[in-house]
């Protein structure tokens, strides 16, 4: 039971690492500054980074030890969530892009993290 449990959970934390490369991929092509960079060949992490704007930086990270959404402003934390919650602010961020809004279009207050 519990090889079976470890084996999922490596699975979706791939699954996860390839979402957060696909979703850097598209913010770059709406004009944000965004990277996916991942350890080793496995996929089994990821360092994930965007910039809305004016010091507004937002790092995702996962691995196997965990899954952690930090949002910062002027280099200052603002906010910090783990597991489902922090995953769940990523659906947040997806549905911003997928409005459609451009850097120079959006204002600070226009993606509402703090659910």
């Amino acid at each position: 039971m519990f090889l079976r449990l470890a084996e999922q959970h490596r699975l979706f934390v791939q699954d996860l690492v390839m979402s957060l490369q696909a979703l850097a991929m598209v913010l770059e092509r709406n004009g944000y500054l965004a990277s996916c960079y991942t350890c080793g060949g496995r996929m089994n992490s990821a360092s994930f980074m965007v910039s809305l704007g004016e010091n507004h930086l937002i790092r995702f990270l996962v691995s196997d030890y965990g899954i952690t959404w930090t949002e910062m402003r002027d280099d200052r934390e603002l906010m910090k969530l783990e597991g489902a919650e922090a995953i769940s602010q990523l659906q947040e961020l997806a549905n911003f892009v997928k409005n459609r809004v451009k850097p120079s279009q959006q204002k600070l207050a226009a993606i509402d993290v703090s659910r």
